[in-house]
């Protein structure tokens, strides 16, 4: 009887070992499930936004109406590398020069996207 103890006893340390060998196996898998998931859900869109607002700021030319990040309207009136000078209300003397990535919106120019549809 006292064997029949031992046995059984000396079988279930296998057996725990085997059941976390699983578990470990199985969390592991579902902590890279819920990584791509989180990817997918957080980083991706984010790049892709990022994506779209580098391509409107590299297709701004002068003339075209911008709102910057501040709330503020203007007309670009001349375009640099990363800058560009923009023209503030009707007061001719009011012109900024402002980094590229202080513009929120671009609004093409009323002419230009008339050429483009004919």
């Amino acid at each position: 009887m006292f064997s029949m103890l031992l046995e059984s006893g000396a079988a279930a340390p296998d057996a725990t070992n085997a059941a976390t060998g699983g578990s470990l196996v199985m969390t592991v898998i579902m902590l890279v499930f819920w990584v791509g998931v989180m990817w997918f859900v957080l980083i991706r869109p984010q790049k892709k936004q990022q994506k779209e607002m580098d391509a409107l700021r590299n297709s701004i030319e002068p003339g075209d109406n911008i709102m910057t990040t501040g709330g503020f309207y203007g007309v670009v009136l001349d375009v640099y590398d990363d800058t560009v000078i923009v023209e503030f209300g009707n007061n001719k003397n009011c012109r900024i020069p402002m980094h590229k990535n202080a513009i929120a919106e671009v609004e093409k120019d009323e002419e230009e996207t008339e050429s483009d549809k004919k």
